[in-house]
């Protein structure tokens, strides 16, 4: 069957609006506060404004006040969004909190929508997603879970640690991924819980200096001792917690790689606009082979990472697993966006690495992403083993 990429007119509309509010509101903003925004009262101000733009939650159901865009759909939507660091904040649809409105959109019971989901989507309550944990507990094998809940009366009683729990600071929840049967080490076992902020048992051990700023909220150490919930706090399933955090992570990993292009095209922006006007050994620089030969691989990249991303959200739209087409995706994206930004910081020159514009902060905002949401290294482990998997089968083995 093929891909139509061809957008609905609505989709379409949308994207459109929200290229010219971003452009508009979002990019002085973010000028002001040099692409990070640390304080509630902005993230209201462009919450506010997004809402009397009419865009936003594009992402979220309609019964909640969203727009229930499909992923297709929002590959157009939250690559515009991204052109700006701050543009994903005003949509409401940044990291941890647009991932999490999936699973909860998904998993939730009716009460927990109520409680958790519907002020989520509107932008009054914030959310981080805690399962990472120092070494040698849960990173890029989650099989590695340490944290756990044991029952107890009425409820569970959660003990462990979590770190760089992105948001974490000022989320009014948790959700926390705690092992609830096995040991460490052993595949499934895992649950979901519900932990508000205000529980006496989870508190900030500390918040982890990063090479990025921008995403709201930061990265903290977060210590569970004696963190008791009741049986209401448990996100579907006890024991299938691993299965919903890969329904998360799948989607969740593309909306980051949308995300991180418009942030791509927007480098690439600025280095084609600093192209054409710079004049150097009689010509312009745009004029120039190595020039142009960076600027030619920037849009190579930009363009096959879209495809990518679009192929996948294809995939999770018709309900595939979508495994092994959003390990590829997020795994090109993350080193296309950093070599796309890099090079436009290179035909900058000291423009590039100067604060006159943002190219240094974008710099250091994409690197983590070779990282975040599973390694490079360990996407390509994980691709290369369907790879042999489905090799074997297809030979009879």
């Amino acid at each position: 069957m093929a891909v139509d990429l061809t957008p609905d007119a609505v989709t379409a509309d949308l994207a459109q609006r929200t290229s010219r509010f971003v452009r508009e509101v979002v990019l002085g903003v973010e000028e002001e506060h040099r692409g990070v925004v640390r304080t509630e009262a902005v993230r209201t101000r462009l919450q506010d404004a997004a809402k009397e733009a009419g865009v936003f939650a594009p992402h979220a159901a309609r019964e909640f006040g969203g727009h229930g865009l499909d992923m297709r759909g929002r590959v157009l939507v939250f690559e515009e969004a991204g052109y700006s660091l701050l543009g994903p904040l005003a949509l409401n649809i940044a990291a941890p909190d647009e991932g999490n409105m999936h699973l909860l959109e998904a998993v939730a019971t009716s009460a927990q929508k109520e409680r958790y989901l519907r002020p989520l989507i509107s932008g009054s309550l914030r959310s981080c997603f805690a399962m990472t944990e120092p070494a040698p507990g849960a990173g890029s094998d989650p099989d590695a879970l340490t944290t756990r809940a044991e029952r107890v009366p009425g409820g569970w009683r959660i003990h462990g640690r979590k770190w760089f729990i992105t948001g974490a600071d000022g989320a009014g929840f948790a959700i926390v991924m705690a092992r609830t049967s096995g040991a460490p080490g052993d595949r499934g076992g895992a649950t979901m819980f519900l932990v508000d902020a205000d529980n006496p048992g989870m508190k900030t051990v500390r918040h982890i200096e990063t090479l990025d700023e921008s995403l709201f909220g930061g990265h903290a150490e977060l210590a569970f001792d004696d963190c008791l919930v009741s049986d209401e706090a448990v996100l579907g399933e006890v024991d299938e917690g691993f299965r919903y955090a890969q329904a998360r992570l799948g989607p969740a990993r593309m909306t980051h790689c949308m995300r991180w292009l418009g942030i791509a095209r927007r480098a690439q922006d600025i280095a084609v606009a600093r192209a054409i006007d710079r004049r150097l050994f009689g010509s312009r620089l745009a004029d120039l082979g190595m020039a142009q030969q960076m600027i030619a691989d920037n849009e190579i990249d930009i363009a096959a990472a879209r495809g990518l991303i679009t192929q996948a959200c294809w995939e999770l739209d018709r309900g595939g697993s979508g495994a092994q087409s959003t390990s590829i995706a997020k795994t090109f994206c993350a080193e296309a966006i950093c070599r796309v930004v890099d090079r436009s910081l290179q035909i900058c020159g000291a423009l590039g690495v100067s604060g006159d514009v943002l190219l240094g902060r974008f710099l250091r905002e994409v690197r983590p992403f070779r990282i975040y949401d599973g390694s490079s290294e360990t996407h390509r482990w994980a691709i290369a083993r369907r790879a042999v998997k489905r090799h074997e089968q297809a030979v009879g083995r």
